[in-house]
């Protein structure tokens, strides 16, 4: 009876959560009032690049002709036939467009009734999760509560849909909590195979459908490593998880179009090298290794220079792709609101009272294992060694270098706070954890037994009802607070180019923009806002120079090399403000172009130029002589350049 209603427990805060997510987008966007444009428009960020390619695929004859045209798209990037399959990752889309012919709805709202459907996967794997661990279903609705109750720090698909996370991340919540029960002692071979079918199915799925995957699963590899070299787990679990992961990578590679980057991945190294440590019984080895290994493809050398570039915290005179990537939000360091957002939850406190106690115990029985004390099967909960359950370990190990990614990188937070969540509700939940901690105070005046299941009940119900009482009228209010998102000047302006525009021009601005121009008006662009693409972030740099202190004949020469037809200039960037010192567009075109004079500690920007998207607007020779601006409102300014040059003085 307590397996059938932790089951519908489970799926419940799923199917809730979605149809939460559904209704808060509604309400915030104004979705279901709005115009065919006016909704795409709600994209942010460029991922609307993602719902165009759905659109196009549904347009398709075909599913053949629609994927082969994908596959050698020569419509988007100017001068450029792309894979976007193979660039853009689009397997998602593929697979969304291919079941829409079952159900009769609007393409629009069935796709992101896919995105949000798999979020109710999502929550329902970290209940699993926190269940199998802690084994009280309890501790499964606990884990949901904090997750929405943190939504801010646990997801993006409020404000960006399409993004690739909120497609892959679902998959890899199954994977976690079908490796959560692999790795529980005494479970039935049936159990055992079906978790292990199940971890086989969604890692592949995980690889397939976003870029960084195989970065997440080498820390989960990276983890499994450190149980096995001291003797947590079963040898023969880890060695089937490597042939898991070799199965997984190779079918990825092979389906990405032989996409390089996944066998230059740290974790194929990680698997040969984890062979070869075990071979020799010399754990050195895998570190020797991997520093051998390592190959300079595009995709490696990218991810070494962010990571170099970022750990030096400052920007000098420099290649312009680095120093954007490293002020983007997702590369800066979390700041202390995260941290408390997470205490007023209640949430942190209790993490690191979890962490703690499951931390020590597993020291402890490390330090037992170095000693050639042998691994337990039958454990006791009398016993109080939770650190020997190699599941838990597990998660300490998987939440200990999450979050040490996350204190550097405040975009890992995502992969980092959801499992906070369900980490911290397993151990208020557990008996286990409990009696761990009274067998160390060794309590003579109260029974341990007796003590640890009280608290493991008191405790979870006490916060339960803090959260309901606190947070609940908060989330309600979202889904009855209307929040109008409208976006005139965008509106104008898509309008403009799909009235006035030429069908075959091609539009040069930024990439973010340029995602919302091809997704609502086809037409083509100069680049894509896309990240993990050296190539097209190179070509996002000569647009950008309209910003910077150049001469028209220069900006013109750089344009026409591309092209461009159509330049869009933005006021937002021109007049940018930012944060983050030396993080505007402005300043880091004048770092890359040698424009940057350093007094004092002070940057001042030198250059025998004005600032191009300011003079521009004065609309005087020469710049009249290269560009005619054809289209201008309070946001956005389009200027044709010229196809022929007419000198005027």
């Amino acid at each position: 009876i307590l397996l059938f209603f932790g089951c519908v427990a489970a799926v419940a805060c799923g199917v809730l959560y979605a149809a939460y997510l559904s209704a808060y987008h509604d309400r915030k966007f104004w979705f279901s009032a709005r115009q065919e444009l006016e909704r795409e428009i709600t994209f942010q960020a460029g991922s609307g690049m993602y719902y165009y390619y759905y659109k196009k695929m549904l347009a398709a004859p075909s599913f053949q002709r629609g994927f082969y045209e994908l596959t050698a798209d020569n419509r988007t990037v100017s001068g450029q036939t792309i894979n976007a399959v193979e660039r853009l990752s689009l397997y998602p889309e593929l697979l969304t467009s291919l079941t829409y012919k079952l159900l009769e709805c609007e393409p629009i709202y069935f796709y992101i009734g896919t995105v949000f459907g798999l979020q109710a996967v999502y929550v329902t794997a970290l209940f699993i999760s926190s269940w199998v661990l802690s084994r009280t279903w309890v501790a499964g609705m606990l884990a949901v509560a904090w997750y929405v109750i943190n939504r801010p720090d646990t997801t993006r698909v409020d404000d960006t849909v399409p993004l690739r996370e909120n497609w892959a991340l679902p998959y890899f919540s199954c994977q976690v909590a079908a490796l959560t029960g692999y790795l529980c002692n005494n479970i039935s071979s049936a159990t055992e195979t079906l978790c292990y079918l199940m971890m086989s199915a969604v890692t592949f799925i995980f690889l397939l459908v976003w870029e960084h995957s195989h970065y997440v699963i080498f820390i989960q590899a990276l983890c499994l490593f450190l149980l096995d070299s001291f003797d947590l787990v079963p040898p023969r679990k880890v060695a089937d998880m490597h042939k898991l992961y070799l199965t997984a990578l190779l079918s990825a590679y092979w389906c990405q179009f032989q996409n390089p980057a996944l066998l230059s991945s740290p974790l194929l190294s990680l698997l040969f090298g984890s062979v070869l440590a075990r071979y020799f019984q010399v754990k050195i080895a895998l570190i020797l290794l991997q520093l051998l290994t390592l190959e300079s493809t595009d995709y490696r050398l990218f991810a070494i220079e962010m990571f170099s570039f970022f750990l030096s915290a400052k920007h000098e005179k420099g290649d312009f792709v680095t120093n954007f990537l490293l002020c983007q939000d997702g590369f800066q360091r979390p700041g202390q609101d995260l941290f408390l957002r997470l205490t007023q939850a209640s949430v942190l406190p209790f993490y690191f009272l979890v962490l703690a106690v499951c931390l020590l115990s597993t020291l402890e029985i490390i330090y037992k294992r170095l000693r050639g004390q042998p691994m337990k099967d039958q454990l006791k909960f009398e016993d109080g060694r939770i650190g020997e359950h190699p599941e838990v370990t597990y998660h300490v190990f998987h939440t200990l270098l999450f979050g040490g990614l996350a204190l550097l990188f405040d975009g890992t937070k995502y992969l980092w706070t959801p499992y906070v969540c369900m980490f911290t509700a397993f151990g208020v939940c557990s008996p286990k954890l409990w009696m761990t901690l009274f067998k160390w105070v060794n309590l003579k005046s109260l029974d341990p037994v007796v003590l640890s299941l009280t608290l493991s009940t008191s405790v979870p119900t006490i916060i339960c009802f803090s959260l309901w009482r606190e947070y609940c009228p908060r989330v309600m209010s979202e889904l009855v607070d209307l929040q109008e998102f409208y976006d005139p000047d965008t509106v104008e302006l898509i309008n403009w180019i799909k009235t006035q525009a030429p069908i075959a021009a091609v539009f040069a601005g930024s990439p973010q923009l340029l995602g919302t121009v091809k997704l609502c008006s086809g037409s083509i662009v100069t680049s894509l806002p896309l990240y993990s693409d050296i190539s097209l972030l190179r070509r996002t740099e000569d647009p950008f120079q309209v910003y910077a202190m150049r001469s028209p004949e220069e900006v013109y020469k750089i344009l026409t090399s591309q092209k461009t037809n159509y330049v869009i200039i933005e006021e937002a960037i021109c007049n940018e403000l930012s944060l983050y010192r030396g993080c505007r567009i402005k300043d880091l075109l004048d770092i890359s172009n040698g424009h940057v004079v350093y007094d004092k500690g002070e940057m001042y920007s030198f250059s025998k130029h004005r600032r191009f998207c300011s003079e521009i607007k004065m609309n005087y020779s020469p710049y009249t002589n290269y560009f005619t601006r054809v289209f201008w409102n309070r946001s956005y300014h389009v200027y044709k350049v010229n196809s022929v040059i007419s000198f005027q003085y």
